[in-house]
């Protein structure tokens, strides 16, 4: 699978409860990511998720 922006736009970012934050995927649509922050609401241990998408052509990404 291709992990490049043009392919896989949409991230989506955990942020513990010291306030680290990572990168749990890439997905192709803002849908899917979403499915996704779905599925990990849905667990006891609660933490803060978001989906991000990659600006074209940098590094930088918008919250949404």
């Amino acid at each position: 699978m291709n992990d490049s922006g043009a392919l896989l736009p949409w991230l989506v970012i955990r942020q513990d409860d010291n306030g680290n934050r990572y990168r749990v995927g890439r997905y192709p649509t803002r849908a899917e990511a979403q499915k996704v922050i779905d599925s990990l609401d849905d667990r006891a241990h609660k933490q803060l998720y978001w989906v991000e998408r990659v600006a074209q052509g940098s590094q930088a990404t918008t919250r949404n």
